[in-house]
């Protein structure tokens, strides 16, 4: 997952609240694999039967390239973290993505189209012992609502006008208009102790304190992240293992190697041509997701300005072969903005098929010989497999394309700064929600269109916003989705930014070492509701 900001805030402005991470040497990014001896933890070898004081192991893909407060967290492998530290008073099923109830004791009451209601569930504390009250509610909405703190979960929730504590344990919400997906959206934001992160805001980021069953131990630079149990835990899903250890190993073969020699009890992110192997000795599974890879243009670069230009570099991929070739198979083209798997689908009315002879003539009609550009990509394993095989779909159509191929906040430099042609990279906002509405606005509506590929002067995404906005204060679900689905058309027909394909996430782990695990459709493991077997 590239490096995630919030919509409308300048990098510099973002960057005051992560560049103080490079000091703690726990929160320091790096793409490189972790190394360090073999672990000596509890139950590493994958023995025991309902091993409450066990310890579970896992191995991450991403490093920690942010802090964990989760305002801002914009890291993959923190944000995970998080899952486990803190919760909502909503939460998402990590495998299903469906809203349940966590820190509040059931969804929150409508009590009018505008107002909704939610009560905290009793005895509940953050692990530094303090009771978590309604205030700590209110603060933890009040600092992602105020623009100053730049927070990366304000355009998720921009209906909220204010958030009050009726007493104690309950707390109200003022819609600035209806919105139907208040009660699942919320899951959004995680509840804060209002004291600990007002005393010291970046001592918090380093060691986040939460009211989730594990508590933060420490987290090592390019190693480990450390929790415990939080034994006074008293939600719905208590820990069911007394630790956890998560290697930090970006390097493909360090995962399948520790997955292999039982280092670990369960690696996300398998490389593709490794899963066939792997499922002969571990338990493996590909799930599909949103998580994708696009295409986008600098649009602000006459090159790109006529929409011709970039459907023709669509038609001219060979997206069936990338995906048996570079992926075995592991993706579905994508035919529409979320893949066809997803509960509000909708086939986009221009499907990318390829058709060179289709590219060529798009390439003709608007008046480009020989086109030349440079395409950034990411170095995370899967795209670097991928990359050559795009450069040659490209070649085939008579198009130059020249590889750059870097870590993501090399190449997210690049693009903040306006310095690029092309870029080809992951994305998968669905960490945040499933719904479309969530999915859209986070790469259609604000900062990727305003500051990263310069699409914000045009009717097109005029219209994008203006029919984001009538669709999320419509009431009527037939509308919204009939809403959503001439987004989905328009964005497609544009192709400033839109999908190649839709990947599907393998998975792998030890059903003998652990129970009740499942894989997920995002980015990230999750050990909620899993013990040691």
């Amino acid at each position: 997952m590239p490096e995630l900001r919030p919509a409308g805030v300048e990098r510099r402005t973002f960057l005051r609240y992560t560049s103080a991470l490079g000091a703690a040497a726990a929160i320091t990014a790096g793409l490189t694999a972790c190394g360090g001896p073999s672990s000596t933890a509890d139950g590493a070898d994958g023995a025991g039967n309902g091993d409450a004081d066990g310890t579970i192991e896992a191995g991450l893909s991403y490093p920690l390239s942010t802090g964990f407060d989760p305002m801002i967290t914009s890291g993959a492998t923190p944000y995970a973290a998080n899952m486990h530290i803190f919760e909502g008073l909503v939460d998402l099923d990590p495998a299903t993505l469906v809203a349940r109830p966590a820190l509040a004791t059931e969804m929150p009451k409508k009590i009018n189209a505008t107002t909704y209601r939610a009560t905290l569930r009793d005895g509940a504390t953050f692990h530094d012992g303090s009771p978590v009250t309604a205030e700590d509610v209110v603060f933890s909405f009040e600092r992602i609502l105020d623009e100053k703190n730049a927070s990366l979960m304000a355009q998720f929730v921009p209906f909220i006008d204010t958030v009050t504590a009726v007493d104690a344990t309950t707390v109200e919400f003022k819609l600035k208009y209806a919105f139907a997906l208040f009660p699942s959206r919320i899951a959004v934001a995680r509840i804060v102790p209002k004291k600990v992160v007002e005393a010291d805001v970046k001592g918090f980021d380093a060691k986040p304190v939460g009211s989730g069953p594990y508590r933060f131990i420490e987290a090592t630079r390019e190693d480990k992240i450390v929790f415990e149990r939080f034994d006074t835990y008293n939600g719905p899903r208590p820990a069911k293992a007394k630790k956890m250890i998560w290697r930090l190993m970006s390097d493909q073969s360090a995962r399948v190697s520790a997955m292999e020699s039982g280092r670990v009890h369960a690696i996300e992110d398998v490389p593709y041509i490794d899963v066939k192997r792997l499922s002969a000795t571990t338990k493996t599974e590909s799930v599909q997701s949103f998580g994708l890879l696009f295409l986008m243009f600098n649009t602000a670069d006459e090159r790109f300005a006529d929409k011709r230009v970039r459907q023709a570099l669509h038609y001219a991929l060979d997206t069936e072969k990338i995906i048996t070739t570079a992926m075995v198979g592991n993706a579905a083209a994508a035919t529409g903005y979320v893949p066809s798997t997803h509960p509000d689908y909708h086939q986009a009315a221009t499907v990318y098929t390829h058709d060179v002879a289709k590219a060529k003539k798009l390439l003709a009609d608007a008046g480009v010989g020989k086109l030349k550009f440079t395409v950034l990509t990411t170095d995370t394993g899967w795209v670097k497999d991928i990359a050559p095989l795009l450069k040659e779909s490209w070649a085939a159509a008579g198009i130059e394309a020249t590889l750059s191929i870097a870590q993501s906040a090399a190449q997210y430099a690049k693009v903040d700064g306006g310095d690029f042609d092309v870029l080809v990279a992951p994305g998968d906002p669905s960490v945040f929600g499933n719904d479309v509405d969530l999915l859209m606005r986070w790469f259609y509506y604000g900062f990727w269109p305003e500051k990263r590929y310069g699409w914000s002067g045009t009717a097109g995404y005029k219209e994008v916003k203006q029919l984001l906005d009538k669709a999320a204060q419509t009431a009527d679900e037939a509308t919204r989705k009939q809403l959503w689905g001439r987004i989905t058309d328009l964005v497609a027909d544009e192709a400033a930014l839109y999908p190649i394909l839709h990947r599907k996430l393998p998975t792998a782990w030890n059903e003998k070492a652990l129970s009740g695990f499942k894989p997920l459709p995002t980015t990230g493991l999750s050990f909620v509701d899993v013990g040691r077997a």
